[in-house]
């Protein structure tokens, strides 16, 4: 602070502090941004002050950082004024459509939000759809899946690898951080394999950190990591502070469609400390029931970006869609799994 206040002025203000990065520890243990008003000219202290890739990134994250926080508010400011309806607010709901209520009930979607929907606010305005992947600026694609164990995470791995790394022809690497399953790094070895990409196992938050700087010219680097069950989440939280505080990860959160509500929201709520910045869906195949996904997606501010209903590579994965996630939850589509299947696959 004494530093920026001597060469920027006493006005200067600090935005932005974290670690620094494996290309600038050399030059200190913190990068730290300062800004002048009015004119906004953002400036570094010499701590972070070498030129080149790391100090756009820096920038291009600070960005993508102040964008969530924007989407965060502007979704808290639409449930407050929402809120938790009061009976009375809730049964003018239920008159002007009840019957649209209740199906929303039905579908499990939250019951503050079918009240909205009741009274004519459109159930896509509610929640946000994203399946763009790696972060806005970056240079190259970093996708970390997170989850807990069981929804599919090394095979929806593996479908986005096929489908971004192969399709595009641009090089792409698989780095596995699952060493806690018997042979779930075998696994993912097998699909890579297959799939013709390049794979290597990284066994501590460290080693990811530099398996990330040695694959720096891939264009694509896809992170699978261990599944972990609600006693183990102290055992990740090296690595969920690494994937969390990177600057280049794209973190997606994996859940099953089937999940119970109650149980999908303490998931979610388990793993903030990896900071996903999306939700995907993966079982979509085994519910017709898909309010849990819109509830939780408008509870925590974060866009489902992908949904999954099989075991095929690539074909059981499309991106999502607003319209079609919100025509399932008003219950337009009721139909068996083949059904289901079909529709995703046409809405692509």
């Amino acid at each position: 602070m004494e530093l920026a206040h001597k060469e920027l002025g006493e006005e200067a203000l600090l935005i932005n502090a974290r670690p620094s990065t494996l290309e600038t520890r050399n030059l200190g243990a913190y990068e730290v941004v300062f800004g002048v008003p009015p004119k906004t000219e953002v400036a570094k202290t010499p701590a972070e002050s070498k030129p080149g890739p790391s100090r756009a990134l820096a920038t291009e994250s600070l960005a993508q950082d102040v964008a969530d926080l924007k989407r965060q508010i502007e979704r808290m400011a639409q449930t407050l004024r929402g809120g938790i309806p009061a009976p009375q607010s809730l049964m003018q709901a239920r008159s002007g459509n009840p019957a649209l209520y209740n199906l929303l009930i039905e579908n499990e979607l939250d019951p503050a939000l079918a009240a909205q929907v009741a009274a004519g606010t459109p159930l896509e305005d509610l929640f946000e759809a994203d399946s763009t992947l790696g972060k806005r600026g970056a240079t190259r694609g970093v996708v970390a899946l997170v989850g807990p164990p069981g929804v599919g995470k090394t095979t929806t791995l593996a479908k986005l690898a096929a489908r971004f790394g192969l399709t595009s022809r641009k090089p792409a690497f698989i780095l596995s951080a699952d060493v806690y399953r018997i042979a779930a790094a075998e696994q993912m070895r097998s699909l890579a394999a297959i799939l013709g990409i390049g794979f290597d196992i990284v066994e501590t938050p460290v080693a990811l950190a530099q398996a990330l700087e040695e694959h720096r010219q891939k264009d694509w680097v896809f992170i699978d990591t261990p599944g972990l069950a609600a006693g183990e989440m102290e055992d990740g939280a090296e690595l969920a502070q690494l994937i969390a505080s990177h600057p280049e990860i794209d973190t997606h959160l994996v859940l099953s469609a089937s999940m119970k509500p109650a149980d999908l929201s303490r998931v979610v709520d388990r793993y903030e400390i990896f900071q996903p910045k999306k939700l995907l869906f993966t079982r979509l195949d085994e519910t017709d029931r898909y309010g849990a996904l819109v509830s939780e997606a408008a509870r925590r501010s974060l866009p489902i970006s992908f949904l999954a209903t099989g075991q095929q590579i690539p074909d059981d994965l499309e991106p999502a869609s607003k319209e079609f996630i919100a025509d399932r939850v008003r219950g337009a589509v009721r139909s068996h799994e083949k059904e289901l299947v079909r529709t995703i696959g046409a809405s692509a």
